[in-house]
């Protein structure tokens, strides 16, 4: 599984939605940053593919980060998420 985390504003939480692949998880980042930089849509709806019949929708002005990574299925832990100083 593929995480797309979104991080928003005022926050301490961030938002996660999984993809089954990896161009999935890929393309969806892309259309976040992309809707993210045009500015004119207000709300972006989200589903998982983890759990089909869960929802989100996110006010677009409130997303302050996007980021994606690997969840391995096999030990349940994940790559560590952002980035290593």
């Amino acid at each position: 599984m593929y995480n797309v985390e979104l991080i928003i504003k005022l926050s301490p939480f961030p938002l996660t939605v999984q993809r089954k692949k990896d161009e999935d998880a890929k393309k969806l980042y892309s259309e976040i940053i992309d809707i993210m930089q045009k500015g004119n849509q207000k709300l972006l709806e989200l589903t998982c593919e983890k759990v089909e019949d869960k929802k989100i929708t996110v006010l677009v002005s409130e997303i302050i980060g996007v980021q994606t990574y690997e969840k391995t299925s096999s030990s349940g832990s994940s790559k560590r998420p952002g980035f290593s100083l």
